[in-house]
């Protein structure tokens, strides 16, 4: 697995004195270019105790190794912020890489003025985090997002430096989590109490099933029809401290009830756990998406639709279209590969995407998807033949030796195939085989 290291450079700490919140940037992108210390945001948080705890949610999923309770990783990835104009986005990713949570304060949380729209990484520090544990439902809370909102009375200003590691792996899950929450449909909700007593009764181990009945969420040992898949119900343990806040609960998953999503509605603010169909298993190997990724036509529109993007709350596919000059459908396909680039986001309440850039070096972004690019190589080396009256099979040429590839079913002779069976997309031979195969039929028309 290889790895890269991201530099985080900040002028000084963030910190809260006197109920003044200064979020310190890092280096991002921003409407108005390419930023070092970008300022986002200045006004007043509405609703101070949520979101502080909220805050400390999107934190602390940040410092945990699901599948390792015990195991702290030895660097810490600061969350992303991106500001949309009408609201902040905070997020994080696991060191596992099998949650992603995400808190938007929206409108109603927030009174303040906008300076910019634009990505970066804030500092959330130990001294930061033991302050936003204190803050309580009645104490005032003004935020700033940039570098003119700290109070450097306190912290003299000192530079802070991070080199942090970036594993590939790490990294293309972070991106890839929003194509599969693109992929959900809400299959449950919760108001009031009953939220409450649902999630305080999971039980912290195993894997359940999850399903509405009534005006109730259910669990079951095993898959009933609806229901969505919890594997490790402790990866919700960041929600269980925001329930004294809780609204209402929503429950999303996809029609094969792997993946899952768990959103809190707060006031004036949305919490959202996003979690891998394991404990153990992050999002970086799902591979879902490849088939969309692999035409040069996706790839393209990408390009097109990536530079009409001005950090949307909501991207309009149909606005998109008619500016791109291509259909709806291709759109959508070009914002999967965005997705998967990290240059956009998903809202799941929303059913929408948002404009966001992942804060991280072009080159560390660029190729996440190494199945695809093993694919493209061996097409390049002309290791593909179709077989077969109808093309409906291929045998590609390996170092490994000789794979057989049927078209029709997707399946291969290779040991990921037999490992996998499909579960996790397609391997590279079937990717390469369907790329030759694509370009046979353009040729014949």
């Amino acid at each position: 697995m290889t790895s890269a290291t991201q530099a985080y450079t900040y002028a000084a700490p963030s910190s809260l004195v006197d109920g003044r919140l200064g979020l310190a940037t890092s280096g991002g992108r921003a409407l108005s270019g390419p930023a070092l210390a970008p300022r986002f945001f200045s006004g007043v948080v509405t609703q101070a105790a949520p979101a502080a705890a909220s805050l400390l949610g999107v934190a602390d999923v940040a410092l945990a190794r699901y599948h390792q309770p015990q195991a702290r990783p030895g660097w810490v990835r600061d969350p992303v912020v991106t500001c949309n104009g009408d609201r902040l986005r905070f997020e994080s990713f696991s060191a596992c890489g099998g949650v992603y949570a995400r808190l938007d304060l929206l409108g109603g949380a927030l009174d303040g003025e906008v300076f910019d729209r634009g990505t970066t990484n804030v500092d959330v520090n130990a001294p930061l985090r033991e302050a936003l544990a204190r803050i309580g439902p009645r104490d005032p809370l003004h935020l700033g997002v940039g570098l003119d909102e700290l109070v450097v009375t306190t912290m003299d200003g000192a530079v802070v430096e991070k080199k942090v590691p970036l594993p590939e792996r790490w990294l293309r899950g972070f991106a890839e989590v929003q194509v599969i929450a693109s992929g959900m449909d809400q299959r449950g909700e919760l108001t009031g109490m009953a939220a409450v007593r649902f999630l305080r009764g999971l039980p912290r181990k195993g894997t359940v099933y999850v399903a509405q009945s009534g005006r109730e969420l259910k669990v079951h040992d095993r898959p009933v029809p609806g229901a969505v898949q919890l594997a490790g119900p402790n990866r919700l343990g960041t929600l269980l401290p925001l329930l004294r806040f809780a609204k209402s609960l929503r429950m999303y998953g996809p029609a094969d009830a792997a993946s899952s999503a768990w959103e809190l509605e707060l006031p004036g603010m949305r919490y959202t756990l996003t979690l891998s169909p394991e404990r153990w298993r992050g999002f970086s190997g799902e591979g879902a998406v490849l088939d969309d990724l692999s035409t040069d036509e996706a790839e393209n529109d990408a390009d097109v639709v990536g530079m009409l993007l001005n950090f949307e709350p909501e991207v309009e596919i149909g606005l998109l279209a008619d500016r791109a000059g291509i259909p709806a459908d291709r759109v959508r396909a070009a914002l999967t590969q965005l997705g998967v680039a990290g240059r956009v986001g998903y809202d799941l309440s929303d059913a929408a995407h948002f404009h966001r850039e992942l804060p991280y070096d072009k080159d560390n972004v660029v190729l996440l998807n190494p199945r695809l690019a093993k694919a493209r190589k061996l097409v390049e080396a002309g290791a593909v033949q179709l077989d077969g009256e109808d093309g409906d099979s291929a045998t590609v040429r390996t170092s490994g030796g000789t794979r057989r590839v049927s078209l029709a079913d997707g399946s291969c002779t290779c040991e990921w195939w037999w490992d996998h069976h499909g579960s996790r997309g397609p391997c590279k031979h079937v990717l390469a085989a369907r790329i030759v195969a694509r370009a046979a039929v353009e040729v014949s028309r």
